[in-house]
């Protein structure tokens, strides 16, 4: 692999896993604010998703020889 691909790897997967927990967050309140509890399970699934990407991404950057 070239120099710095796993931590630049990692970063991306940090930040997009930040992103669906964030986004999964938004839809869980808003389906407990509606009643929609198909929308609340929806964002609790994008949530643990997300949080499962961000800790991929940490794995890879712990893992990069360049770090």
């Amino acid at each position: 692999m070239a120099d710095g691909d796993l931590t630049r790897k990692g970063t991306e997967n940090s930040l997009e896993g930040k992103g669906s927990d964030l986004k999964g967050k938004l839809k869980d309140a808003a389906g407990g604010l509606t009643g929609d509890s198909s929308l609340q399970a929806e964002g609790k699934m994008d949530q643990l998703k997300g949080k499962a990407q961000d800790a991929l991404g940490k794995v890879q950057r712990d893992l990069d020889p360049d770090r």
